[in-house]
């Protein structure tokens, strides 16, 4: 089964005529497919390790134009962050057999972080320094100046929560057994009495997921995957204390990021932070239980996490 039902097919073949015709500085370069690759796009390797390429393939139409969104946004973000953001160093067009926008981006040393949700995880990473580096980079991000950025609408993350109600019910209702309902609805309407940041709010990455955040030497290093960048509620990059902190590494994430007593958040944000983690995951399940099943159950047990506190 396909991860999706309207999903593009992207080859070796597809990468290496688009670069050729577009960026032919790079059409020497041999071309690999990434084994690791997200919901959204297809990574393809250009030429060795040392090269230091990637192309990213969109895979789906909501995605399509991210590559043009990364080459305006990135650049300016990059330098008011403390860890690496690959910002495209060229944007591909479609073609007559390729119907997206793709991207070269700098390919990122380093590895994903290992889940530390996933039953015999081996951790590749430090929790103490990675909640106050992960903290920091959310206050970081957050305090660049909105003005002019993409303001986030329709149920993208960081708009109201309320926009999600319908949703969230309905893919807990089709998860049944998979999840403990009523908990699980009762920690999301404790998130949706949270009061809101005001509007347009301010910068957020919006899936700082482990798949989404490189490790090396134990400490992290880089910030990829920016598709759900934009303005908006800045409680939709609190997610990351429910799937990857615990006890006292969770709270020193949260007063880094800026959401304990005395922060600068609003006192609703860490509600809808949680919040978050329900509409990611809940919503999550019955997509992909069938298409990727060991992200579904990633995403049930980041849900568990949640609901427990």
């Amino acid at each position: 089964m396909p991860l999706h039902d309207d999903e593009v097919t992207v080859t070796a073949d597809d990468v290496r005529r688009l670069v050729a015709a577009q960026h032919p500085q790079w059409a020497s370069l041999a071309v690999r497919p990434v084994r690791e690759s997200g919901t959204d796009h297809q990574l393809f390797r250009l030429g060795d390790d040392d090269a230091g390429l990637v192309a990213r393939m969109p895979k789906i139409g909501w995605a399509g134009e991210h590559a043009l969104a990364d080459a305006r946004w990135l650049p300016r973000l990059a330098p008011h962050l403390p860890l690496r953001v690959p910002a495209p160093l060229a944007v591909g067009e479609p073609d007559d057999g390729y119907p997206f926008h793709w991207s070269v981006v700098p390919w990122v040393p380093g590895a994903a972080i290992v889940d530390p949700l996933e039953p015999g995880a081996v951790p590749n990473l430090d929790p103490a320094a990675a909640a106050a580096d992960l903290g920091a980079f959310v206050t970081a991000l957050r305090a660049v100046d909105p003005s002019g950025g993409p303001v986030k609408d329709g149920t993208g993350r960081g708009v109201p929560l309320s926009r999600l109600d319908d949703a969230v019910r309905r893919a807990a209702a089709e998860s049944g057994d998979r999840l403990d309902g009523p908990a699980v609805l009762k920690a999301w309407d404790r998130a949706l009495e949270a009061a809101a940041d005001p509007v347009p709010g301010a910068w957020l990455h919006g899936d700082l997921m482990p798949g989404n955040l490189l490790v090396d030497g134990g400490r992290l290093t880089a910030v990829i995957d920016w598709g759900a960048l934009g303005v908006g509620d800045p409680a939709a990059d609190l997610p990351p204390a429910w799937w990857l902190f615990s006890g006292r590494d969770r709270d020193a994430f949260r007063e880094a990021a800026g959401a304990g007593p005395g922060g600068d958040l609003d006192d609703g944000a860490w509600a809808r932070g949680l919040g978050w983690v329900l509409v990611q995951g809940v919503i999550a399940l019955p997509y992909y239980w069938d298409r990727w099943p060991a992200f579904a159950r990633a995403s049930q047990r980041r849900v568990a996490a949640a609901v427990a506190g």
